[in-house]
């Protein structure tokens, strides 16, 4: 498995094991239980869960619960909202990203090209056995590197406040080329996991300090509602 990060000497994903685990927790981009992830190495649940709780302790990944219909909850890990696995990006993707930023221009007919290209890849982030849309939605927010905080409405609705810009660099060159992009990526997820779920709003902001704003209706919610 290619991992899709570096590591130091001293970073806990220089561990194989532990990386491994880091990179099909990313790939799944939902919560996965410490049997699922062990199946999926290959490795005995034991160890598997020592290499987590190692991650845990590091801020990587977070340990959740998941209701059983007889017994105990069983440990539903993900990574965690604010993980740096290895630390910043090398700044030649940095670098990459601003220079294509400022090469697209903001014409209306190129933005609608950008937007389409983002709900294919929006699309293609969504893994195939998605499970809940709700719980899926934000573990790709947060694989993603947007720190999702999530307010649900009374009427069903969700709002997901991005606490952090991952795509800042190259936003900076060309924030509407950016957000537009982002915006389609976010439609396209969200037709992969429900295809009855609408983007109500998409409410882009400084990147410097974040805060953008994804409102959803009906995600997760039964047919008929």
């Amino acid at each position: 498995m290619d991992l899709p990060f570096a590591v130091e000497p001293e970073d806990p994903l220089a561990q194989p094991t532990r990386a491994r685990l880091f990179a099909s927790l990313s790939e799944l981009k939902r919560p996965a239980g410490t049997a699922e992830l062990a199946e999926r190495l290959r490795l005995h649940p034991n160890g598997v869960r020592v290499h987590l709780e190692r991650l845990e302790a590091a801020g990587l990944v977070v340990r959740g619960q998941a209701p059983q219909p007889r017994g105990r909850p069983r440990d539903a890990w993900t990574i965690a909202s604010d993980a740096r696995p290895g630390g910043d990006r090398p700044s030649a993707y940095a670098d990459l990203g601003r220079w294509l930023a400022r090469a697209i221009p903001s014409r209306p007919g190129r933005l609608k090209d950008v937007e389409n290209a983002g709900r294919e890849i929006g699309r293609e982030l969504a893994p195939a056995d998605a499970g809940d849309g709700q719980q899926t939605m934000r573990a790709t927010l947060v694989a993603l590197g947007f720190q999702p905080r999530e307010r649900a409405a009374a009427d069903g609705r969700l709002t997901y406040c991005l606490g952090n810009c991952p795509y800042r660099d190259a936003a900076r060159e060309n924030q509407e080329v950016v957000c537009t992009l982002h915006r389609g990526i976010t439609r396209g997820l969200l037709e992969a996991l429900d295809p009855d779920a609408e983007l109500e709003a998409f409410v882009p902001r400084d990147p410097e300090t974040a805060g953008c704003e994804i409102e959803i209706a009906g995600v997760g919610q039964e047919r008929g509602q």
